[in-house]
């Protein structure tokens, strides 16, 4: 039995592994490359040039690869790249990049994209990342592994929101997240570290305290940041979540929310 619906359309310039299962109605463009054991579900569009790694799931009406709604845009070649075994769920939207900045938006594994979320040009996920419904990202943004939005999160464009951390229902994220800082309220504001998701994925306890302790150094000392980084080099430690956090604090783009 054919993997493929009769009513799908598949055009002849996109490359599909030989497993990957397409519903009925959708539509395939060119330049489109799919891997393996990937199912596409009906009434979804996919335009190129967009790369899609194995084993993805992609829900029913989804938009998948289109132009990205970038005014700047004139039609450029630009691309989509998904990894492996991410969800998409239904209304999804995830645009290609522009030439303003590397062309390409980049999506790693492992992903969970609830339904209606919207993943604008430029933007750079990591792996095992969640969008709840609704979440929504401007262009240029970077979201780094493990990181949560919670339902209709916002996030500002050219934004970095590191790794670990985890946006309430409803944020509105203007400024960057340090990895392992939870944020919410209205406005959004940080609310400690996120130390449950932390210690279920293996981060150990003294891990855990050195990031409370820094968590301290950045929010509760009104320190300059610089001053603040200063301060978390001599905790003295070779945590590599400490070190991240360092790292991601000196190459703040926008400030940090505070």
């Amino acid at each position: 039995m054919s993997l493929i619906h009769t009513t799908a359309i598949i055009d002849s310039g996109a490359e599909l592994a030989n497993d990957v299962t397409i519903g009925p109605y959708s539509v395939i463009g060119a330049g489109v490359k799919i891997g393996s054991d990937t199912v596409i579900g009906s009434h979804v569009v996919i335009k190129g040039p967009t790369l899609i790694g194995k084993e993805n799931r992609i829900y029913q009406f989804s938009s998948i690869g289109e132009d990205p709604q970038d005014k700047k845009y004139a039609a450029e070649i630009t691309r989509l790249e998904i990894g492996d075994r991410n969800t998409i769920r239904e209304f999804s939207s995830l645009h290609r990049g522009t030439k303003q900045d590397q062309s390409v938006t980049k999506i790693g594994n492992d992903n969970l994209f609830m339904a209606y979320t919207h993943v604008a040009h430029d933007c750079v996920i990591g792996n095992h990342v969640i969008m709840a419904n609704g979440a929504s990202l401007a262009g240029h943004v970077q979201l780094h592994s493990h990181a949560i939005l919670g339902g209709f999160t916002l996030v500002h464009q050219f934004t970095k929101i590191g790794q670990y951390s985890f946006a309430a229902m409803g944020s509105a994220i203007t400024q960057d997240i340090p990895p392992f800082v939870m944020v919410g309220g209205k406005p959004t504001r940080p609310h400690g570290i996120n130390s449950v998701g932390m210690e279920r994925n293996g981060i150990s306890a003294e891990d855990i305290r050195l990031i409370r302790n820094a968590y301290k150094i950045i929010y509760k000392l009104n320190l300059r940041l610089e001053d603040a980084i200063e301060q978390m080099e001599d905790l003295a430690s070779d945590s590599e979540q400490l070190t991240e956090m360092i790292s991601f604090l000196r190459n703040v783009r926008r400030g940090i929310l505070r």
